[in-house]
């Protein structure tokens, strides 16, 4: 039985994941004390409210994220989220934190996600995370929509650099309907390559980004290289 990884940092009550962005509020709608009055004697159930910003979490952007005409949540095909075949490339911050098309020369990538190991994980949760965080240059972005990646994933605050205004790696990631998954954690645990990846977001209407269900599973040959490890993405609510 295969052993899942979770790349996906846990929501929960309070969280900000992008400063200057509210944070999300998990509470109860129905808590289990007031159900009971609704059901038989020793029946209860509770239902839970969430309200947060979509790009709340471990999340996918799509098209709509940045463009008015680009597809949303609701119209991106299926085979764009599921079971791609994956790649890592291991990018450590402490070298320096623009990620050029160098990092990427020499990969198989064309039909794959490709997931950007940083290291910056490490900083979730703290200050530190929001600010001088590594990402894609936009020579990078264009290598890899040339080289037809798929889906381009990364474990920082952001693909872009934001200490300017422009977001030249979603703009040409997105415009060419390349799926962005941004905060991820964990890619310490998953093989380079031999691994499918899945991020399949909730099917909403008028929707760029969202958090998402993510599942890796290992190809043969790197199942029984690596014990059967599998890796996933889940979206995990916490009150």
């Amino acid at each position: 039985m295969p052993t899942y990884i979770d790349l996906s940092h846990t929501i929960h009550d309070g969280l900000v994941t992008y400063k200057g962005l509210p944070a999300a509020i998990v509470c109860d709608y129905l808590t289990r004390e007031a159900s009971r009055g609704r059901y038989a004697p020793g029946i209860e159930f509770h239902i839970g409210k969430v309200e947060m910003v979509t790009n709340t979490g471990t999340y996918v952007d799509s098209p709509f994220h940045r463009y008015e005409d680009g597809k949303d949540l609701s119209e991106v095909e299926l085979e764009k989220f599921v079971d791609l075949e994956g790649i890592v490339i291991r990018a450590d911050y402490r070298k320096g934190l623009a990620i050029t098309t160098e990092a990427f020369k020499g990969k198989e990538i064309r039909g794959r996600a490709v997931l950007v190991h940083t290291g910056w994980a490490e900083h979730w949760a703290t200050d530190v995370y929001f600010e001088n965080h590594p990402f894609l240059t936009e020579d990078a972005a264009i290598y890899l929509r040339d080289n037809g990646a798929k889906l381009v994933g990364i474990d920082s605050h952001n693909i872009d650099d934001t200490r300017g205004n422009a977001r030249p790696v979603h703009s040409v990631l997105l415009r060419n309907e390349i799926i962005v998954a941004e905060h991820l954690c964990n890619l310490e645990n998953v093989p380079d390559e031999g691994f499918s990846f899945t991020a399949a977001p909730p099917k909403v209407k008028g929707a760029g980004p969202s958090p998402s269900a993510h599942l890796q599973k290992l190809a043969k040959a790197q199942r029984q290289k690596n014990s059967q490890i599998t890796g996933s993405f889940f979206w995990r609510v916490l009150k």
